[in-house]
């Protein structure tokens, strides 16, 4: 996004927030709905409370496990995707 270490344009930085705004958004609805899956059920049905305490603990670990790894993949693939092409090869946006 740097060219030879000068400064990032303004289009580069807003580019930048709203991606990285995307990435919380959506890796925030995708751990919500995985909890939701997991443990809504000790909710709804009639559980023991060491099972509903298991299903929101397991529902929990997992949902911000699949966070982080959400706001990873995309942060780490629109780095790839601005990085320059490579020298001698087509853009398949021209």
């Amino acid at each position: 996004m740097e060219s030879y270490g000068g400064r990032r344009r303004q289009a580069e930085r807003d580019a930048i927030t709203v991606e990285i705004g995307y990435a919380l958004f959506s890796a925030a609805f995708a751990a919500a709905v995985l909890f939701g899956a997991i443990a809504g059920p000790a909710f709804v049905f009639d559980v023991s409370d060491g099972a509903r305490g298991t299903l929101v603990s397991v529902g929990a670990t997992v949902a911000v496990l699949l966070f982080f790894a959400r706001v990873v993949s995309v942060l780490t693939r629109f780095r790839q995707a601005s990085q320059p092409n490579q020298p001698g090869r087509t853009n398949p946006d021209s």
